[in-house]
């Protein structure tokens, strides 16, 4: 981080489920062990049916994600239809790789399309591009790829992927001190985008010693 730069020491996630997509995140921004921001919206819609989920430098995810969101509109006009989710992920990926000396950006791009259905992109640090059923990413997730390893499975339905991924990010908040707040998760399928906020007084909780 540059001096002074605002960082999204995070937990964010992706969950591909029998319908749709979940994408989550927790709230909190820090500047060093300062909380600037507690109730950040970490979820950027970049189109219609497809989010990402920003970790890293603040401000080199919102401009990248601004781009992004620049180039699909452009795609969606001159092609006459909504982008695709890989689309949107390998545009996500080009930025990232040929700039990656410059930004502090890890992503995760989830969401639906009428070619793939639904889909989830992981476009860590270095910019290379994952696609895999479930994503996590940000400075909390060190903290549940066990949990996620062994409580996650294919096709799931909305109410268990839901669950699945607040406990996920419930369980890095209370163990990753630059992650916290409440949680914010978008459940995007072909037919809309529902978002849920659980606040913090509400989040699902577990031994804590």
């Amino acid at each position: 981080m540059k001096p002074g730069e605002v960082d999204l020491g995070t937990t964010i996630m992706a969950v591909q489920y029998a319908d749709g997509v979940i994408v989550g995140a927790d709230s909190r921004t820090t500047t060093g062990s300062y909380i600037a921001n507690r109730v950040t919206d970490k979820l950027t819609p970049v189109h219609d049916r497809i989010f990402c989920c920003r970790s890293g430098s603040a401000a080199d995810t919102q401009a990248v994600a601004d781009i992004v969101q620049y180039y699909l509109q452009m795609f969606a006009m001159t092609e006459g239809e909504p982008p695709s989710v890989h689309t949107a992920a390998s545009l996500f990926q080009e930025l990232c790789y040929q700039n990656k000396d410059g930004l502090s950006a890890g992503i995760i791009v989830g969401g639906w399309d009428k070619h793939n259905g639904p889909s989830v992109y992981s476009i860590p640090l270095g910019g290379s591009i994952h696609k895999q059923p479930f994503a996590i990413g940000g400075s909390g997730s060190t903290y549940i790829y066990g949990y996620c390893d062994a409580h996650y499975k294919d096709n799931m339905t909305k109410e268990e992927a839901v669950a699945f991924t607040k406990n996920a990010i419930a369980l890095a908040m209370s163990r990753d001190g630059s992650s916290g707040g409440v949680i914010r998760l978008a459940v995007i399928t072909k037919d809309n985008v529902e978002r849920i906020f659980t606040p913090g007084d509400k989040l699902p909780t577990f031994w804590e010693g």
